[in-house]
């Protein structure tokens, strides 16, 4: 059964080594960039939830939950105010095709529904285009393309 850990001291060097499939590269920044940009956002005053995945103790994906915007977001989407974000998620070369994106997607939306950050009508994600198996997935969920783009990603809501 899989399980969130918050990153930490710990763990942070086995979440670092976990990659994405090489053809899958240009769908999701590295976990290292991840990281940096959640310390960015908790000091533009934002919110950042960055969490290994784990398979007993076996990371095998990272996800990162956001919520509102921060002081160094200058084109946020206006689905961004007030509102959580499935701002990452990857499952490591190594573990995919067995069930673990949707199972991750079920962690992270039971996380956010406990709403550590306040109340919130939406959870907002963003991806590729390109990205089917992403797209197939979040529609799973009961998530929405909107129209509108986060930069080159299409942005897609779910109510809480």
């Amino acid at each position: 059964m899989l399980k969130l850990e918050k990153v930490n001291g710990k763990n942070v060097w086995d979440i670092l080594k976990l990659r994405v499939a090489e053809e899958q590269s240009s769908f999701v920044a590295g976990n290292d960039i991840s990281i940096i940009e959640a310390y960015i956002v908790t000091t533009g005053n934002g919110y950042a939830f960055p969490f290994g995945i784990y398979e007993d103790d076996t990371p095998v994906d990272f996800l990162m939950i956001g919520f509102d915007t921060n002081d160094y977001w200058d084109d946020d989407p206006p689905i961004a105010k007030g509102n959580y974000n499935l701002w990452r998620l990857m499952i490591d070369q190594n573990h995919q095709n067995k069930g673990y994106g949707k199972e991750a997607v079920r962690l992270a939306l039971n996380f956010i529904k406990t709403f550590p950050c306040g109340k919130a009508e939406y959870c907002w994600l963003s991806y590729e285009p390109e990205n089917k198996a992403a797209c197939k997935l979040y529609r799973s969920f009961g998530f929405v393309e909107t129209g509108e783009m986060d930069g080159e990603e299409l942005i897609a809501i779910l109510k809480l």
